[in-house]
């Protein structure tokens, strides 16, 4: 949809162009419209009021919900055993139960009218994440990554837990050590026993291990 300053705009410029020599059709697909787009704004008053598609008057449809309905569907949409639900929850819960009130598209709409689309119930808003930390290293013993891997044994079900820590410059194994239990103690005693090893001075980590290596 062009507004009405814009219309007047290009038809001035597509007769400026004209004036110049230009065709009409070579003019008006240069401005963006078609030769009977321009022709119709100037038999319609189209350069003089505008787009009236906007003030035109439209009858509601005959199938639309009548406030009552709408109430209605909001009304259970709202009842506490609905309330976290989306639509594509409910309609099939009440159709199951024999009633059948309105489509999942009519429910999403009047809860959008209504601004309870988003969240509803127990749903918690989303957060913001933050970026993953970048680090770089440019010799060894700057940065160092570890890992925890699963070892299978010879009895279903049970686990090994390889703790492992590498240099990111070197790609030396720095320290390893395997335990039968998953525990972030260990990954916390091999980073001092590491570090105390490559004769790095650093305090006791915590068990993000953000002081002087980068989890994955």
């Amino acid at each position: 949809m062009i507004g009405l300053e814009d219309r007047r705009s290009l038809a001035r410029e597509i007769e400026t162009a004209r004036a110049a020599g230009a065709r009409l059709d070579r003019a008006c697909a240069v401005a963006g419209i078609s030769a009977r787009t321009l022709q119709r704004w100037q038999l319609d008053d189209g350069l003089v009021t505008g787009d009236r598609r906007p003030e035109a008057s439209r009858p509601a449809p005959t199938h639309a919900l009548s406030p009552e309905e709408r109430s209605a569907v909001l009304q259970v949409a709202n009842e506490p055993r609905f309330a976290d639900l989306p639509p594509a929850r409910i309609v099939p819960m009440l159709a199951d139960e024999g009633t059948y009130l309105a489509s999942e598209s009519t429910f999403a709409r009047i809860l959008r009218a209504q601004g309870q689309v988003h969240h509803r119930g127990r749903a918690k808003a989303p957060r913001k994440s933050r970026p993953p930390t970048t680090h770089v290293a440019t010799a060894p013993c700057q940065v160092w990554c570890w890992d925890m891997t699963f070892l299978p044994t010879t009895i279903v079900g049970q686990w090994f837990y390889l703790y492992l820590i590498l240099d990111v410059y070197s790609r030396k194994i720095v320290g390893w050590e395997v335990h039968d239990a998953d525990d972030s103690d260990h990954a916390a005693h091999l980073v001092r026993r590491t570090a105390l090893a490559e004769g790095i001075a650093a305090s006791p980590p915590s068990r993000s291990c953000t002081a002087t290596t980068a989890p994955r």
